[in-house]
């Protein structure tokens, strides 16, 4: 069961994180050029996790949009994803882009309750 996530959906269009925590969702929009900020990138999502409270181990999870989409946004979310399951034995799962209507609560609710995550996030989808 997931309960508290980070969700993380950079595609290059309308890139947006999202966490939940003890039943708080929060949504931050960032809005990086990728190709030259990768640090900046991650450094916003640990200042974003960190400001929330949010304790990362192995009860959390961290879901990632696989695509379609830029191949830079993806990789370097499924690189946080990974490195935040080695440092922190985090749980990853993987979505589809057309499978999130929209970017809230109650549909990344469905995505969980109707099963279209996936455990494995070697599979993505890029556009050129």
């Amino acid at each position: 069961m997931i309960k508290d996530f980070l969700i993380i959906s950079f595609t290059g269009k309308n890139d947006i994180i999202g966490l939940r925590i003890n039943n708080n969702f929060f949504i931050k929009k960032i809005q990086i050029n990728l190709r030259n900020n990768n640090s900046k990138f991650v450094n916003n999502i640990l200042r974003f996790v960190n400001q929330k409270g949010a304790n990362i181990n192995e009860d959390f999870s961290v879901i990632v949009n696989m695509g379609p989409g830029s191949f830079s946004g993806i990789r370097i979310s499924i690189a946080i994803a990974k490195a935040m399951k080695i440092v922190n034995g985090v749980r990853l799962f993987g979505f589809k882009d057309a499978n999130l209507n929209e970017f809230d609560l109650k549909n990344i609710e469905l995505l969980i309750k109707k099963n279209l995550l996936e455990n494995n996030l070697i599979k993505p989808v890029y556009m050129s």
